[in-house]
């Protein structure tokens, strides 16, 4: 019984699976068109379609492969793009991790 609004309400706009060492490479993606490598553990993650303003909600998570003692943060968002911190938990310094995740709902 929901309508084709709530659907499109509920769906993800965007998410991206990318290794963030090295030469930076997205693994897979929607509606993701790069990311950039702004320095040590410092991401902006652009869309492919903009939303429609930035009020949207956005999560994402990282880790290495052989530990998760690390988190994400997003520290600035905008219609095209959104930038994320992968943090070391231990030093609070910013690190370059392997496997990071973002997704994004919203307008």
């Amino acid at each position: 019984s929901s309508t084709p609004e709530q659907v499109f309400q509920g769906r993800a706009k965007a998410w991206v699976n990318f290794n963030g060492t090295g030469t930076v490479s997205i693994r897979d993606n929607f509606n993701v068109s790069s990311i950039t490598d702004n320095g040590q553990g410092d991401f902006t993650v652009n869309f492919t379609t903009a939303m429609a303003n930035a009020n949207y909600a956005a999560s994402g998570f990282t880790g290495d492969t052989s530990s998760y003692d690390r988190f994400m943060s997003i520290y600035s968002v905008s219609s095209s793009s959104l930038n994320v911190y992968t943090i070391n938990n231990d030093s609070d310094v910013l690190r370059d991790t392997e496997n990071n995740h973002v997704i994004v709902f919203g307008d």
